[in-house]
């Protein structure tokens, strides 16, 4: 089997900032109330006629750009997304047309925060096995279009964005290991209950706000810390490496308090956790992408080094993947 490692990068942010004390002035909450608790600060709004796939074309031509490949190269391409700009067509379809990746395969996948890793996963397991030569994975979202913006539990959380990776063969190191797992019997702590089959929208469900995402959130961070620390020793072990190994990780940026907790349990010192929640919130499968991405321009990740990529959300979903770059 090839090795596959990524060989570009790229992420998109909306210009508009929502900043805590935006905050204050929409919901009875405080800036104080919001950084301790979750280590945001501010987040970014879509503008006006902005959808998933606008953010997934910037940061999709940055990536490509990164990696020197054009669209027509493309033979993949995976959109990871829970607020898709429809029901379908597919993200990735909306994709392939503005890029004008002609060639590429394409499809979306739906697992809320731990979709970026998902998506690198599934595209190593094609180019590994031959059957493409290079893929495009994004993640994408804009949270803004589902959070209720009169409930102060959430919507501190959440913002929107876009990052991308290009994957294909490489000489050396790429992806050593992925692990994901799954446990659906707690869908309920954290979901949209409207606007699917079960409950399609009507007057009444909007009314009754059901179209907005509804969260557990005590529960959600006792798993989130417990899943995300054993996620990632699996996958180090896979990869027969220690938590020592690790240069960097990049956790999906759910809560400051949950990632600061799993680094406790790893063993890992605050200086080898990337952190820009602070700026950009919970972006959702956008969070692992963009922070990846800034961490390489930052100059965080060098040549050689092990990074751990380390999600978990909804589903419930969760996965980890190592990277020797």
């Amino acid at each position: 089997m090839k090795k596959v490692g990524i060989i570009g990068v790229g992420a998109y942010l909306p210009a508009k900032i929502l900043s805590n004390a935006d905050l204050e002035k929409m919901v009875d909450t405080s800036d104080e109330w919001i950084t301790t608790r979750t280590g945001i600060k501010e987040r970014r709004l879509v503008g006006p006629n902005e959808a998933a796939s606008d953010l997934a074309i910037k940061a999709a031509q940055q990536a490509l750009k990164d990696a020197r490949l054009e669209a027509e190269d493309l033979d993949l391409i995976i959109v990871a997304s829970v607020t898709p700009d429809m029901q379908f067509p597919s993200v990735a379809c909306i994709l392939q047309n503005g890029l004008g990746a002609k060639s590429a395969i394409c499809f979306d996948i739906s697992a809320a925060c731990a979709g970026f890793v998902y998506a690198a996963v599934i595209a190593r397991q094609f180019i590994a096995m031959g059957s493409c030569k290079n893929a495009l994975i994004v993640g994408s979202e804009v949270l803004s279009s589902v959070t209720d913006w009169q409930d102060r539990n959430t919507c501190v959380l959440f913002g929107d964005g876009a990052g991308a990776a290009v994957l294909a063969p490489v000489k050396s190191g790429g992806i050593i290991s992925g692990y994901l797992g799954s446990d659906g019997s707690k869908v309920d702590l954290l979901f949209i209950p409207g606007g699917g089959s079960r409950q399609p929208a009507t007057h009444q469900s909007v009314d009754s706000r059901q179209h907005y995402l509804k969260m557990e959130g005590n529960e959600l961070f006792k798993l989130a810390v417990k899943i995300m620390s054993e996620a990632a020793q699996v996958a180090l072990k896979q990869a027969n490496l220690e938590c020592s190994d690790v240069d960097l990780v990049i956790p999906h940026q759910a809560n400051i308090r949950i990632l600061m907790a799993v680094a406790k349990k790893l063993g890992l010192p605050k200086e080898k956790i990337y952190l820009n929640i602070e700026k950009y919130g919970n972006m959702s499968s956008a969070s692992t992408a963009v922070a990846l991405c800034e961490a390489v321009r930052e100059g965080r990740i060098k040549k050689g080094d092990v990074v751990l990529l380390d999600a978990f959300g909804a589903g419930l979903v969760w996965g980890a993947c190592v990277i020797k770059w």
